[in-house]
């Protein structure tokens, strides 16, 4: 009998609630997805607990966790409704945040202009960045060690693995891949990579990305199978939305199968204002629930292998 699948999710930047009060509402919306799409796929993951991993890196960032309740209207509110109606359409292509977004890839080609624009926001974001990015107290190689932790044990089980990273998730993701492939040459194999609302396309991510300095496809990680990137319109930490075009070369080394990209719309709420950044929305997400369900019916035991969930939106 083949090991069963597992899914790892990595979060991004921000305290985030008690893991396992976090891991709870995560499920919760990523069941809520795929249940519109496989009942019983959704139920499997609802009643399989090994099926899905958090690794919960905030605290030790942070040193504090968010209280959950502040969410829990927001994300049945979420559930109820998971699709974006005219309204959320509407505020995420706004002229607003088409002239943000205009002005946040500005700072990333010009990054003179972040004193000039950034808000509170941005300025702590960058701050938390560069924490990571330099390493502080050898605070990145802690964070990386708890993700590669899980991933070593479902590798040695033989276990196929989904990564599932949001946002700043997927740069530890990232950096944690490169490591096993190419410092340690670990026995670890990522059979689908998905990225949520992924920084992964800003030229000062990629600058700072372990592997950066090297030559060839030795910049790369060599532990990926398959790429799948979602952003949502309106992002303004995916503000390049489309990933293909940057990592082409790991295709044209043989490091990737393939790399797709896919844009979605968010409709996360909350107390009334809408977050297009939002994790509990993108994993909810139609493009998200027909990725994962798709994965989980290919790497699910006796299941047909040639049974493929048609997925809207590829960019």
């Amino acid at each position: 009998m083949a090991a069963q699948p597992l899914i790892i999710y990595v979060p991004g930047l921000m305290p985030k609630p008690e893991p396992g009060a976090h891991r709870r509402e995560l499920l919760r919306c990523l069941a809520a997805g795929v249940e519109r799409v496989d009942r019983v796929a959704a139920q499997q993951l609802r009643d399989h607990d090994q099926l899905f991993d958090l690794v919960g890196w905030t605290y030790d960032f942070y040193s504090q966790h968010l209280d959950i309740t502040n969410d829990l209207a927001a994300i049945d509110a979420l559930i109820d409704r998971p699709e974006a109606g005219e309204q959320e359409r509407s505020e995420a292509g706004s002229l607003k945040r088409r002239l943000l977004r205009s002005i946040y890839r500005a700072m990333d080609r010009l990054p003179f202009l972040i004193p000039h624009f950034a808000d509170d926001n941005l300025e702590i974001h960058l701050r938390d960045l560069r924490r990571y990015v330099r390493n502080e107290y050898d605070i990145a190689d802690f964070v990386r060690r708890l993700l590669k932790k899980p991933l070593r044990a479902a590798a040695e089980s033989g276990r196929p693995i989904m990564l599932l990273a949001h946002s700043m998730g997927s740069v530890i993701a990232y950096d944690s891949l490169w490591q096993l492939s190419r410092r340690t040459v670990e026995n670890v194999s990522i059979d689908l990579f998905i990225t949520m609302g992924s920084p992964l396309g800003q030229r000062y991510i990629q600058s700072r990305l372990l592997g950066f300095k090297a030559s060839g496809e030795l910049r790369f990680p060599a532990n990926i199978r398959r790429w799948v990137n979602i952003a949502a319109t309106g992002e303004l930490t995916a503000i390049d939305m489309h990933l293909a075009n940057d990592f082409a070369e790991m295709i044209e080394f043989g490091l990737l199968e393939s790399i797709e990209d896919y844009e979605v719309y968010n409709p996360f709420r909350l107390h009334g204002e809408l977050n297009v950044h939002a994790e509990y929305g993108y994993l909810i997400n139609e493009v998200t629930a027909k990725v994962v369900t798709e994965w989980l019916r290919r790497a699910q035991v006796g299941l047909d292998d040639d049974v493929d969930t048609p997925i809207p939106g590829a960019t």
